[in-house]
C-alpha cells in the first residue's frame, strides 16, 4: 500500500510509551490514529535526551503548531520537539500551504512560544 492510499480500516494504536519518542500517522479528514509506533533504534541516551528536552518545554505541540498557523494558514503535517548545540528547545512546525503546496517549517521556542525561524521550500 502506498503511503498515500487509506487503508479500509485503520489498525488499533498500539499503547504509547511515553518514554519513547513516537511517530503517528493521523488521517486529516476524520482526525483518526492510523499508525501508531515508536522510532527505532532508541536506546537509553536517546530516552534521557527526550525526556530532558521535555522537562524543558513549556510551549505544548498544539500551542507551537497554533503560532506556526498564525504566520501561515495552511494544514500542519509535522511537529517535532528538538534543541540546539546550546540545549534550548523549540518545535519544528510544518506548515503546507494548498493554495501553492509549499512547505513551510517554523521553528517555535518551546519556552517562549516566539518563532525562531521561517523556512519556505518549494520543491
Amino acid at each position: 500500500m502506498s503511503k498515500w492510499n487509506r487503508p479500509s480500516q485503520p489498525p488499533s494504536p498500539a499503547p504509547i510509551d511515553p518514554s519513547r519518542a513516537h511517530l503517528v500517522r493521523v488521517d486529516a479528514v476524520s482526525g483518526k490514529v492510523l499508525e501508531s509506533r515508536t522510532k527505532a533504534d532508541q536506546d537509553d541516551g536517546d530516552k534521557q535526551e527526550l525526556a530532558d528536552r521535555l522537562s524543558k518545554a513549556k510551549v505544548s505541540p498544539q500551542d507551537a503548531a497554533a503560532t506556526a498557523l498564525d504566520r501561515t494558514k495552511g494544514t500542519v503535517t509535522a511537529v517535532e520537539l528538538d534543541d540546539t548545540d546550546a540545549g534550548a528547545v523549540f518545535w519544528s512546525v510544518d506548515v503546507v500551504t494548498t493554495g501553492d503546496w509549499n512547505k513551510t517549517t517554523f521553528d517555535v521556542d518551546a519556552t517562549h512560544r516566539k518563532i525562531l525561524r521561517e523556512h519556505v521550500d518549494r520543491d
